[in-house]
């Protein structure tokens, strides 16, 4: 059994958090998958600039609590485009454990809130 790595982790946040922006009726304008290059999404909805920054955050940890000095800084950097700033925190854990790693190809549990407005 080997665990999910920290990219995999994180490219699993994003489809979570993307799958629900599309469903929400955003437009894509750019998508980054690297870990802690932020936003990880840039997206339109209703003619509105959105910065979302997605984190893949492992049990026990708490998926709303963010980094408030990175996301004060994104959002200065949003002020100047005229964007909204959003934290989006996926909570993963082992299904069958929550006390051992995410694995491939076992089920796993998501907490996660929806996009948290920096404001």
């Amino acid at each position: 059994m080997n665990p999910l790595t920290d990219q995999e982790l994180h490219q699993l946040a994003m489809n979570i958090v993307g799958k629900e922006m599309e469903e929400d009726g955003f437009e894509f304008l750019s998508i980054n998958s690297k870990p802690k290059k932020d936003p990880q999404f840039v997206a339109l909805k209703k003619g509105k600039l959105h910065f979302v920054v997605v984190r893949a955050i492992r049990y026990p940890n708490n998926p709303v609590e963010y980094d408030e000095d990175l996301m004060i800084t994104m959002r200065d950097h949003a002020v100047k485009f005229k964007a909204r700033t959003f934290y989006a925190g996926v909570g993963l854990a082992n299904s069958n454990n929550y006390e051992i790693p995410v694995h491939h190809d076992e089920d796993y549990v998501v907490n996660y809130a929806g996009l948290i407005e920096i404001k």
